[in-house]
């Protein structure tokens, strides 16, 4: 069994912020944003105020979305492979 290890992800001025609401959760978020919710990751490391053990994230917490996905993959990868 290995380590995963993540990527930092750096900010951008094209990243989205959001504003949480009651029942959002980072699978939802990442599959709004992403159409993939097994990207939930990206979204809880791009924030780690987050507790990072959860997909839940309390009402009303900004979040920043970041909207370099492909780069953050390939980040992901290589870190991995």
């Amino acid at each position: 069994m290995s380590t995963v290890k993540y990527p930092e992800i750096p900010n951008s001025s094209n990243d989205i912020y959001v504003i949480t609401g009651a029942g959002d959760r980072l699978d939802m978020l990442a599959h709004q944003f992403y159409d993939d919710q097994s990207l939930w990751w990206v979204i809880s490391i791009a924030n780690p105020v987050l507790e990072q053990n959860s997909l839940y994230i309390p009402m009303g917490t900004q979040l920043r979305i970041p909207v370099n996905l492909q780069g953050i993959l390939e980040s992901y990868d290589k870190l991995n492979s």
